[in-house]
């Protein structure tokens, strides 16, 4: 990956704040051109920087009332990438980490409600051949969402 100066750093950190911020405004407060902004997100986008862009739907919206996180305890560590084939089928999960710690993995999920979260859990993550254990915390509000902070100084 090759270097993030000041500038590509004060258009990320703008654009990590409100990515549907116009290119012009961006070139304003950055004091370069439009062309500018534009040709350094797409040298961003293309230097595996900016991995995404899109909207953040509110799952609540479409009924899914419960996030939860589960840890997941493999019989063996080696297990971990048939696991996440088969976790990867559950159209639920919209996270899956493999961890340090008490836990091998740790994804996040949504459900509908207690029933759903049941049948997902019992019918479908432990089912997989190679989960020995699973333990559930329920997300009782997301109180901060961000992106991670852009340093400012240095070039990297």
């Amino acid at each position: 990956m090759e270097k993030i100066d000041s500038l590509d750093k004060k258009i990320l950190s703008i654009l990590s704040k409100n990515a549907r911020i116009p290119f012009k405004d961006v070139a304003a407060e950055c004091g370069v051109s439009r062309a500018a902004i534009h040709q350094r997100v797409q040298h961003l986008i293309e230097g595996g920087v900016i991995t995404g862009s899109g909207f953040d739907v509110n799952p609540k919206s479409l009924g899914y009332t419960t996030c939860t996180y589960v840890g997941i305890t493999l019989e063996r560590g080696n297990m971990y990438k048939s696991v996440v084939e088969r976790l990867d089928h559950i159209p639920e999960i919209v996270e899956c980490h493999f961890t340090t710690g008490p836990y091998t993995m740790l994804v996040k999920l949504y459900a509908r409600d207690n029933e759903q979260l049941m049948d997902l859990l019992n019918n479908q993550m432990q089912g997989i051949p190679g989960v020995v254990a699973t333990e559930t915390l329920i997300s009782l509000e997301q109180s901060i969402k961000r992106e991670v902070p852009v340093p400012q100084g240095e070039s990297r």
